[in-house]
């Protein structure tokens, strides 16, 4: 375990240098009080990292728990041992288990925290597989094997929870950033990043509806925006004359609308907007040849 009085010392110097840094700027720039705003600044600084410290702590206290509470009893020689050893380790896996209910309130109650929810979820996973190979123990007395049952199905439940959790805000938080951004392929980039968040949730719970939903309305908007672009370029084309271009990007527009669009009502009212169109530039490429073909007559 890291040292605590090492950590403290060093916030500490950060924070106290920090003020002065900042003091000495606003006494430069003839601030009446300039102590009031380094300290505030200096103040917030070492409660975030006293605040950081002890989330990151708490995590590696709980993973400390669970990769030693049960490895240790594979060293045991003789009876007596072996039951000292086991004790051991199903006291330290259900300590391991109060810590990942903690945190799970925690995480919770915090917004903006889905990373949280993600280590969550893997610390349920360590704990699982460490009370497993826990109950494979023969000699494991029965009311502690009953603990250890009832815990696994605890964790499995807040195991599910947050890795669902981790999806929605995760997918959530980039679909926002997709639609804040301005250029095409970031839309698109983000966008996929969110699919992929929930492709990982679908690999361990491939039957979930919440995820499939999800996933689905974003193979859709993925879908909106490649069309989106392409009308917006056939549009332009259209509109500077250059029909036969602006035929093409229809085309374009078209492929990927029947290709990714699943919604068929979707697809079909698009379908015949983009055929209505190619049609009506079709008309107007066929009226400005016979137009070229008659001014070069007379």
């Amino acid at each position: 375990m890291p040292s605590s009085a090492g950590y403290l010392i060093t916030a500490i110097a950060a924070t106290v240098a920090l003020f002065f840094a900042l003091w000495w700027m606003f006494v430069s720039v003839g601030d009446e009080a300039p102590w009031i705003p380094a300290g505030l600044a200096a103040s917030v600084v070492l409660l975030v990292a006293l605040s950081a410290r002890e989330v990151v702590m708490r995590r590696a206290w709980t993973r400390h728990l669970l990769e030693h509470g049960v490895h240790e009893q594979k060293h045991n020689v003789g009876d007596k041992q072996d039951g000292s050893k086991r004790a051991y380790s199903t006291a330290s896996l259900s300590s391991a288990l109060r810590a990942i209910q903690k945190q799970s309130v925690a995480a919770d109650a915090a917004t903006n925290s889905a990373e949280s929810h993600l280590d969550i979820f893997h610390l349920c996973r360590d704990y699982a597989a460490s009370a497993e190979e826990a109950l494979q123990s023969p000699n494991l007395p029965a009311e502690k094997r009953i603990a250890l049952r009832t815990g696994q199905e605890r964790v499995r439940s807040l195991q599910k929870h947050h890795l669902l959790t981790w999806a929605r805000e995760s997918s959530r938080a980039l679909t926002s950033e997709a639609q804040q951004r301005a250029r095409t392929s970031d839309k698109i980039e983000a966008a996929n990043k969110a699919v992929q968040c929930l492709d990982s949730a679908l690999q361990f719970y491939p039957q979930e509806p919440e995820l499939t939903a999800s996933k689905t309305a974003l193979r859709e908007y993925i879908a909106s925006v490649k069309v989106a672009h392409w009308v917006e370029m056939a549009e332009r084309a259209a509109f500077k004359g250059h029909y036969r271009r602006a035929i093409e990007r229809y085309k374009d527009a078209l492929f990927y609308l029947t290709r990714e669009t699943e919604n068929d009502d979707v697809r079909l009212a698009g379908e015949q907007k983009l055929q209505q169109e190619i049609e009506t530039l079709q008309t107007r490429l066929r009226h400005a040849k016979k137009e070229t073909g008659a001014s070069e007559e007379e």
